[in-house]
């Protein structure tokens, strides 16, 4: 089973640089995609449509802003659009599809980069979505949260690890609700069960020669539950062609 996650920085813009076209030959089960910047109703000819695919969006109530998707082979069982917090349910960051027992999330947390008050809210997101988390750990379902986290765990998922622990993406705290999610809550970053090492990075700077010279961050993630630890088989950042600041992570399962 193949997922492809990828942020992308506007549906639209991404489509227009191929996006479509390259994820057509990808063959994958489920791709979810973040930021995609537009109401459903705004993508009427624009090259976003997958063959053979069921489409879901949950959009952010701000034209221009946030919202998720994804894209299933498998006719869903049940879409839940948003997590139960009026305040990110209104911006779409989570949209989950449910295929028997598998349950699918395309996830954009918030990023605190603009300043104090995002962080704020980036905190707040953490702290709301820690519950929902041990909700889905309790029950007897497999769950593949593919998204922008905006948080690189370690020192080893960003270049300039020295120089950002200050800053948003790499704090302490942020990284110790990864700890807790990597620990005690039970889940696994499947990327890492088969890609150890290290300059292995989903995000770069649009300034200066970031990308060129691969000074990026892992912030990208395929988090999965505790059933479907050890089902990851490759995983591969695919950056021969820009779609985003962003690279798309394809991740293949066997279940």
């Amino acid at each position: 089973m193949r997922v492809i996650t990828v942020n992308v920085c506007g549906i639209r813009s991404a489509a227009q640089k191929g996006l479509f076209r390259w994820l057509r030959r990808q063959r994958a089960d489920f791709i979810c995609l973040q930021e995609t910047k537009a109401q459903e109703s705004q993508l009427h000819g624009h090259d976003v449509q997958l063959p053979g695919y069921h489409s879901y969006f949950s959009d952010a109530e701000r034209k221009g802003y946030s919202g998720v998707a994804v894209y299933s082979r498998d006719k869903p069982t049940r879409v839940v659009r948003g997590f139960g917090i009026p305040e990110f349910d209104g911006e779409g960051r989570y949209i989950e599809v449910q295929v028997g027992a598998l349950s699918v999330v395309s996830l954009y947390l918030p990023s605190g980069s603009a300043g104090p008050q995002r962080q704020e809210s980036k905190f707040r997101f953490l702290e709301a979505f820690h519950p929902h988390l041990a909700r889905c750990a309790a029950r007897r379902r497999h769950y593949i949260l593919a998204g922008d986290w905006n948080i690189a765990h370690r020192a080893i998922d960003l270049k300039n690890w020295k120089s950002n622990q200050k800053n948003s993406g790499f704090l302490p705290e942020e990284r110790a609700w990864m700890d807790g999610l990597f620990g005690p809550a039970g889940y696994v970053d499947a990327f890492r069960e088969v890609r150890p090492g290290p300059d292995l990075y989903t995000w770069w700077s649009n300034r200066g020669q970031a990308r060129a010279n691969n000074v990026g961050w892992r912030i990208d993630y395929q988090v999965v539950s505790r059933g479907l630890a050890g089902k990851a088989r490759a995983a591969t950042i695919y950056k021969e062609k820009r779609f985003s600041d962003h690279a798309p992570l394809i991740m293949d399962y066997q279940l």
